[in-house]
């Protein structure tokens, strides 16, 4: 994964593109028609795109037909699941904590008085 991947997909019509090919491989024309961008800067877009080895191009006849590229995007995946997992340890110890807390015989009512608990019970 390269750094070169998050500032092109920094831009807002960028992320759009991406999107758009998410679904399905597009023309040029197709994406900036969708987009309701103009060509030469949809062109410019997919450009950034392509360097930063997200997307990739295949001349059909007279057109380019832009797709993702999977790869990039798997290492992106994979480079996201460690902070994923980093979140679901910190929010299952925040769990538990809040567990413990709502088992503790002291705890504050809705009104923010202190009530004892009795065998479960106020």
């Amino acid at each position: 994964m390269n750094s070169q991947m998050f500032t092109a997909l920094s831009e807002p019509n960028r992320l759009d593109i991406i999107e758009l090919l998410y679904k399905s491989p597009r023309t040029v024309n197709e994406i900036a028609g969708l987009l309701k961008l103009n060509q030469p800067q949809t062109s410019k877009h997919l450009r950034v795109l392509a360097d930063a080895g997200v997307v990739e191009v295949h001349p059909l006849k007279n057109q380019r037909i832009y797709q993702l590229k999977q790869q990039p995007f798997k290492e992106l995946d994979q480079w996201l699941g460690k902070f994923r997992k980093m979140w679901e340890e910190k929010f299952n110890r925040l769990d538990h904590l809040l567990e413990r807390e709502n088992d503790h015989p002291l705890h504050t009512a809705s009104d923010g008085k202190k009530e004892v608990k009795k065998n479960g019970r106020k």
